[in-house]
């Protein structure tokens, strides 16, 4: 298993896009990830958090 960066995990729930840009870059997830947080910031969090966590 490998280890999570703490930075990442508290970006991807305070500031959910920019969590998941420096997680996946400028990818589908990251995008997917702006129109979810646009729709409702838990929604958000909860996709970065996924992402972080998941290494992708």
């Amino acid at each position: 298993m490998q280890k999570v960066n703490p930075l990442n995990l508290l970006l991807a729930i305070f500031f959910p896009p920019l969590g998941a840009l420096l997680q996946v870059g400028l990818s589908a997830h990251f995008f997917l990830n702006i129109l979810l947080t646009l729709c409702g910031v838990l929604p958000g969090v909860i996709h970065a958090v996924w992402l972080v966590l998941k290494n992708k």
